[in-house]
């Protein structure tokens, strides 16, 4: 029966257990020899009456051992008896991923991708040695006080040097975060590594797994043949490419090697971090636009600054776990809580600059405009008036011709006879003179 204070192989004291996975418990224990913590993991008994189990799980821990990586585990002892074998590791000081989800829901960009380069590179170190993780997911990816990531739990790991680590014809891995070649049957590859590290990646952004399903067979099937959700459309663009490639069904179209997967993630981390960063000379929006609040959104894992407009740091380190420190273990990743949106980046409109004054040639162009818009105006009314003169003094004239022509006819001796006119004054006729003959009196 294992239990605080139990030692194994006469050194190794075991003083918590912190955690459990598909093949054993974790405890955080005590080198007596060295006098430091150490992480024991303990396999279940039942793996080791499978025969040539224990011979193949000791030439994997040498593998491990060989590994020489700051983002990797490092593997200290390897023990057993004919009750049990257990593995001796580093105990990392830090929190799970998964819990970490567990608590805040989503992550920024920004740091998704700096933890998504960090755990590359691991990977990278590892399938150097020619081992595949084969159970890539948060709680396999602890994360320190300082923001480091070391990546965890290599017990179900497969090295190319001594066979794999697995009961024959069985499908290993959490169904969450396994990749269709292995849903299929087929042997992992480090392409595997880099598919589940894409799907850890989905989770911190979206706040959820691709796929969701009452079984793990049925979980399994998903990732063979449909396409995961669509991530939140706050994402940015060069984010989501890096996501979607490491998605891709087919192995050789994710990205060729974990070391190119962690070069764009840290590119998109470092280009965000500076978008995110607002210079001091950059004016300052609107209060009511400056002043919105920042909570609801993904967090980094840093506390907020207490000064209003400072920069948050780029890449703050994880929150420390209220319940104290885990070491190396794979732990359970817990349901997320409720997404909440990410907010873009703050950045700063530019000032609307005044508008430049007229030339002076623009205003002298109107000015003479003006000028001959008014001469043009003055000579219409000149020639208005002229033309309107000379119409009345036509009139005149001709009504003088008329009376003379009038009085001229009917005379005798250049004068006028009395009984040669009458005034008449008819409807509609011009009053004058009529001729003796029209107008003339009969008895």
């Amino acid at each position: 029966m294992i239990s605080p204070g139990v030692t194994l192989g006469g050194r190794y004291r075991l003083d918590e257990r912190i955690a459990g996975g598909g093949m054993g418990d974790v405890w955080r224990g005590t080198d007596e020899v060295l006098g430091r913590t150490v992480a024991v993991k303990i396999l279940l008994p039942a793996l080791l009456d499978e025969p040539g189990f224990a011979e193949r799980f000791r030439g994997e821990a040498r593998t491990m051992a060989t590994i020489n990586h700051p983002g990797v585990v490092d593997v200290y002892d390897y023990g057993s008896d004919q009750q049990l074998a257990f593995l001796v590791m580093e105990y990392v000081e830090g929190d799970a991923l998964s819990r970490t989800l567990s608590r805040v829901g989503r992550l920024t960009p920004g740091r998704t991708m700096a933890l998504v380069a960090q755990a590359a590179d691991a990977l990278q170190a590892a399938h150097a040695n020619g081992i595949v993780h084969r159970d890539v997911k948060p709680g396999n990816l602890l994360v320190r006080p300082n923001g480091t990531l070391v990546l965890t739990d290599f017990g179900i790991a497969r090295s190319a040097l001594v066979g794999q680590l697995t009961v024959a014809g069985s499908v290993l891995g959490t169904a969450s975060y396994i990749s269709p070649e292995q849903a299929s049957g087929d042997v992992a590859t480090p392409a595997s590594d880099v598919y589940a590290l894409g799907v850890v990646a989905y989770q911190c952004l979206s706040g959820h797994r691709p796929f969701d399903g009452a079984t793990p067979m049925e979980i399994a099937m998903k990732h063979v043949r449909e396409k995961p959700r669509p991530l939140p459309s706050d994402i940015p663009p060069s984010v989501r490419a890096i996501v979607d490639r490491a998605l891709s069904k087919d192995p050789t179209a994710r990205w060729p090697s974990a070391s190119a997967l962690a070069a764009v993630a840290r590119q998109a981390a470092s280009a965000l971090a500076t978008t995110a960063q607002q210079p001091a000379s950059q004016p300052v929006r609107a209060a009511g636009v400056a002043n919105r609040p920042q909570s609801g959104g993904p967090v980094s894992g840093a506390p907020a600054s207490p000064a209003a407009g400072s920069a948050r740091p780029p890449f703050p380190p994880v929150p420390r776990p209220v319940s104290g420190a885990r070491g190396a273990a794979s732990v359970p990743s817990g349901p997320p809580v409720q997404p909440q949106p990410y907010r873009q980046p703050y950045h700063p409109v530019p000032p609307v600059q005044a508008a430049k004054p007229e030339s002076s040639a623009g205003r002298q162009v109107l000015i003479v405009l003006a000028v001959v818009l008014a001469l043009l105006v003055l000579l219409c009314a000149g020639v208005i008036t002229f033309l309107y003169k000379q119409s009345q003094d036509n009139n005149a004239l001709s009504g003088r011709h008329t009376y003379a022509d009038v009085v001229h006819t009917g005379v005798a001796d250049n004068e006028p006879s009395a009984a040669s006119y009458r005034l008449t004054k008819q409807a509609g006729a011009r009053p004058g003179w009529n001729r003796a003959n029209e107008g003339r009196q009969t008895l």
